[in-house]
């Protein structure tokens, strides 16, 4: 487990690779918008988890648009992350076809954290209930309708990345069964471990909600 300082490192590494790029070339690689307050103090604005994120520059200081909160500190170093990823990556864009988890590379040394992080969840928290993880989706994420497995789902967790959650129905022989697939760009922006990351921030607060509906 992570201590809390070990994430303050990864932060502030994330933010001193940052603050050596160009700010609006990271805006137009990662689909962030440039916008400036009557102070003229910069920000980067951009979609996660269907939520409007402030990025300060230089200052990085993450903040809900609508809430005006702070991000966890796990949040913003995958935000820098992906910053820097799409930066370094000059931007693709989605290409519409889909890898396991198992695929990415280095995705097999992180398959135990990414199994029980977001697969599992999912599958426990939804398998006897598939519909609800469906409609839940749609009105936490926005999410799109998707075409594999028997109820699937399609978010768009940051602007460049798309995350499908997928659900078989389970029967009287075999038990449900769910996975998270992902576009086959995502590894030129996102190492294994920050996918991993990042597929339990969409799982998780879809099975806080289900909980609340309990």
């Amino acid at each position: 487990m992570p201590r809390i300082d070990d994430y303050e490192q990864a932060r502030e590494l994330g933010v001193k690779q940052l603050l050596e790029k160009n700010p609006e070339l990271v805006a137009r690689f990662s689909g962030a918008e440039i916008q400036r307050d009557r102070e003229g103090q910069m920000s980067l604005s951009l979609r996660f988890q269907n939520q409007r994120i402030a990025v300060t520059w230089p200052g990085f200081r993450f903040l809900n648009e609508d809430s005006q909160e702070d991000l966890p500190i796990q949040q913003q170093i995958l935000i820098l992350h992906y910053l820097h990823g799409a930066w370094a990556s000059s931007g693709p864009a989605a290409a519409g076809e889909w890898i396991s988890f198992q695929e990415v590379p280095d995705g097999r040394f992180y398959m135990d954290a990414f199994n029980k992080r977001a697969k599992i969840p999912l599958v426990q928290a939804f398998g006897d209930r598939p519909d609800q993880m469906v409609d839940l989706a749609k009105k936490l994420y926005g999410a799109t309708p998707f075409d594999q497995g028997d109820f699937s789902v399609v978010v768009r967790a940051l602007p460049l990345v798309p995350v499908a959650l997928i659900l078989w129905r389970g029967d009287d022989e075999f038990p449900a069964e769910g996975n998270l697939l992902f576009d086959k760009t995502v590894p030129r922006i996102l190492s294994a471990e920050d996918i991993a990351w990042l597929a339990g921030m969409v799982v998780y607060p879809l099975i806080g909600v289900a909980k609340k509906k309990v």
